[in-house]
């Protein structure tokens, strides 16, 4: 009896087992695998590590989400660094393998010929590494970008140039896409910030090494020693050691690089690291997480490659995770429409469209989850920043010196902004203390500006030579204390015409001119002129219509009201004190009162228009109050006269010009 029941025991598990293997086997029909193609230049450190952190991505999604009843096949192709390439095995996979979303291409110039191919077939293209402005997701319905556009670090650079008071910056960036999209809002940003950008150097990234060497000697012929360079990291990585070379990463030297070669933890090689000592970067601020921290530990870095771990590896890594959330969420819904097309000639009339890309395309961007790179959150289907941070390259290692928050908080020395930060204007406390190129704390500063100043006699007023003071100078001065950056200039003195003194500006032998130089028309033509600091107008001389010449009182206007009583009373008061003098020595001063009287009057009025009087003086008193009286008169009497001639008769008709 123990035995059959022992033996039924046995057969009710072998049918359990049984019946689990079938249920685990029907599970396993229904796990639906979505074709995705990837578009990668599979030579490049990015395109090697972005590929196995997305292997990797696909082994930790669904190692959590094991219940998910969609995969996500990748179909990895090879751009080969080609536009062409990129573009024909993407229409191929769309044709051929039917895929229902492309992650890629790699490169800014490669994107935007795919992105017209997605367009065409309806397919969502997702790049983690096209980062140039000319590529918008607004202008491109099937364009999805899961990385920061390039444009969104400007201010963050612009801030730098402010806080070091760099009134100039040399551009060197490499002639693609990616770096020609960036120009045109960096040199924005950095007029708004009061600089400006006197050179741009533009390098093919097929240049060899003579060619870079050769621009790099035009380079440094300019007299700015600030540059600011934009370029992918395998051109960047060649710029820096040949700039090594050329002696241009020394003392006197500052050097800036955007995001392109401020990737995250490892961004160059060793031997481009050493020679790029005293660089300052700026790139996306990453927060440290605990899933960031073990990830290095379950990633498997590509044989091949001696670059570690960069911010575009995390990207891939995000994008699949976002896109695997996304095509489960859609499900199979709209699987595709696509034909089976073996042809590998490309025929976008052949392409048909994907239903499921559509959904897609509305999925993806309401994804919403804590990613490797921070926050992954799509803002008009693409990553919105907000905080950068700001490295020095020292050695091997990077020093972070200091952060940029957001436009209205700017720099900050800490991630957690200080309220009280917002009123230092000195940058070495708003940002640590850099090592500039050469081993050295000392600023790199922008050159002197170069202002020219007439040397000319007279009208000292407006300019005095000797000692640049003066109205003209006194309102230079203004003008550059007004800026809170100092603005450092030597004053170069010119001896000649003022045309040939403003016409050298164009040609950069000053950078300005500060003197009474009139706007006129030909010299517009060489130079811009600030606005006129004295008032300008047309004037004339018009006719009066008036009796005034009838008037017997017009030779009264000459002089004004005070300065007639004044004269009278300065007339009366000599002639008292003469007649004090003179009374008790002088015979002639004496008599009845009436007399006395008219002699005071008579005395000093006389002496007005030099009439030789009759009465003589004997104290020397007297004489010298005379002197000093016929001094008076001999200012007053030709200045009277003056004033007097000024309002004349021309042709029968006054014209009135009176000067007070």
């Amino acid at each position: 009896m123990m035995t059959n029941q022992k033996h039924l025991l046995s057969f009710f598990f072998i049918l359990s087992l049984a019946g689990l293997g079938s249920i685990q086997l029907s599970m396993a029909k229904e796990v639906i695998r979505i074709p995705v193609g990837v578009v990668l230049d599979l030579n490049s450190s990015v395109g090697a590590i972005a590929k196995s952190c997305m292997t990797t991505a696909l082994s930790d999604f669904y190692a959590k989400h094991a219940h998910y009843r969609t995969r996500l096949d990748l179909r990895t192709r090879d751009s080969a660094d080609d536009i062409v390439t990129a573009a024909s095995e993407a229409w191929y996979m769309m044709n051929k393998e039917k895929v229902q979303a492309i992650i890629g291409p790699q490169r800014s110039a490669e994107a935007k010929f795919v992105m017209e191919l997605g367009r065409k077939a309806k397919v969502p293209i997702i790049s983690f590494s096209a980062t140039s402005p000319s590529l918008s997701p607004s202008r491109s319905p099937f364009f999805v970008r899961t990385a920061f556009d390039d444009s969104a670090q400007v201010k963050a650079i612009a801030a730098i140039i402010e806080a070091y008071s760099w009134l100039e910056v040399v551009l060197a960036y490499e002639d693609t896409d990616y770096g020609n999209g960036l120009i045109p809002y960096l040199v924005e940003a950095i007029q708004e910030v009061g600089a400006r950008v006197p050179y741009r150097s533009v390098i093919p990234p097929s240049s060899n090494d003579s060619e870079i060497l050769r621009e790099l000697g035009r380079l440094n012929s300019n007299s700015t020693r600030i540059f600011l360079v934009h370029m992918t990291a395998s051109l960047g990585s060649k710029f820096f050691i040949l700039a090594n070379k050329a002696g241009m990463m020394s003392e006197g030297y500052a050097w800036i690089v955007t995001e392109g070669l401020s990737t995250f933890l490892d961004p160059v090689n060793s031997t481009t690291m050493d020679s790029m000592e005293g660089v300052l970067g700026v790139r996306p601020y990453v927060p440290m997480t605990k899933d960031l921290k073990d990830f290095p530990s379950r990633w498997k870095q590509p044989n091949k490659m001696t670059a570690g771990l960069n911010l575009f590896g995390l990207w891939a890594y995000d994008t699949v995770w976002a896109l695997a959330m996304a095509v489960e969420k859609v499900g199979t819904t709209g699987s595709s429409s696509m034909k089976h097309n073996t042809s590998r000639v490309i025929n976008l009339a052949s392409l048909e469209t994907s239903n499921m890309g559509k959904n897609l395309l509305e999925t993806i961007p309401s994804s919403k989850f804590q990613s490797l790179s921070g926050n992954f959150q799509l803002v008009k289907r693409q990553l919105e920043p907000s905080t950068f941070e700001i490295f020095n390259v020292i050695g091997n290692k990077e020093r972070i010196i200091g952060y940029w928050i957001d436009q209205q908080k700017g720099l900050s020395r800490q991630l957690k902004y200080d309220n009280s930060e917002a009123e230092k204007s000195d940058v070495k406390r708003r940002l640590k203390q850099t090592i500039w190129p050469g081993d050295t704390t000392d600023r790199p500063a922008t050159k002197k500006l170069r202002i020219g100043v007439p040397m000319k006699e007279g009208f000292n007023e407006f300019l005095k030579n000797n000692n640049i003071s003066g109205f003209s100078a006194l309102v230079f001065f203004a003008a550059v204390n007004e800026p809170p950056f100092p603005l450092p200039h030597d004053f170069l003195p010119f001896n000649g015409t003022y045309d040939n003194l403003v016409c050298p500006i164009k040609a950069g032998t000053y950078d300005a001119v500060a003197g009474d130089t009139t706007i006129v028309a030909n010299r517009s033509s060489c130079v811009d002129f600030t606005l006129p600091y004295s008032e300008s107008g047309v004037s004339m001389v018009v006719l009066m219509e008036d009796n005034e010449r009838d008037n017997i009182w017009i030779f009264l206007k000459p002089l004004s009201l005070d300065l007639w009583l004044t004269t009278g009373a300065a007339f009366i008061f000599t002639g008292c004190v003469i007649w004090v003098l003179e009374h008790r020595v002088n015979s002639e001063f004496r008599g009845p009162p009436e007399q006395q009287l008219g002699m005071i009057f008579w005395f000093c009025f006389s002496t007005l228009v030099f009439a030789r009087s009759s009465r003589k003086v004997v104290n020397n008193w007297t004489r010298l109050v005379l002197i000093i009286w016929v001094f008076v008169v001999l200012i007053l009497s030709p200045d009277t006269e003056l004033r007097c001639k000024l309002s004349l008769n021309v042709n029968s008709t006054e014209i009135e010009t009176f000067i007070y």
